[in-house]
């Protein structure tokens, strides 16, 4: 499989988190046989009700708790984070300390936050994860943004 049909993995689960009530949001695992090993799609709401939710339940943070809890980060530096949006600083940090060594987006931060605007559910914060990454002591690949328009659909009509 290519970059962008993971991508589009990520875009299916995005779209049943929305479906689910949770902010859509959808990114998983990849190991280095190609083999998708974990996915998660947002938990902000998963409680029932999304004022109660976990305002840290981002996809990527959430698969990169799993990850990190299941394999070692020798492994992990061998495998693929794909993510239907760019990983913000909090997810970016995660990815860095859970050991993955790739991470493959699709909308960057950037036009996130001019789609959603200054939605009190989801502060972006124009803070490219290539300059979180940059910042560590080990390289960590970045590609993105890849399918832009796919994965803008995705919010379409959410943040309003």
């Amino acid at each position: 499989m290519s970059d962008e049909d993971y991508l589009r993995l990520t875009l299916r689960i995005a779209r049943e988190s929305r479906a689910a009530g949770n902010h859509p949001f959808g990114a998983i695992l990849v190991g280095p046989d190609g083999a998708v090993l974990m996915r998660a799609g947002n938990a902000h709401g998963e409680v029932g009700d999304p004022t109660l939710g976990d305002r840290t339940g981002h996809a990527e943070r959430v698969l990169m708790t799993r990850a990190s809890l299941a394999y070692k980060a020798e492994f992990l530096a061998s495998c693929t984070m794909y993510a239907s949006a760019e990983p913000c600083a909090m997810c970016a940090g995660s990815v860095y300390w859970a050991g993955v060594g790739r991470v493959v987006y699709g909308l960057s931060e950037r036009d996130l936050g001019i789609l959603i605007g200054p939605h009190p559910e989801n502060l972006t914060m124009n803070l490219p994860c290539r300059v979180v990454l940059g910042a560590g002591q080990r390289s960590v690949e970045v590609i993105g943004p890849l399918l832009e328009d796919e994965s803008r659909a995705v919010h379409e009509g959410f943040w309003t």
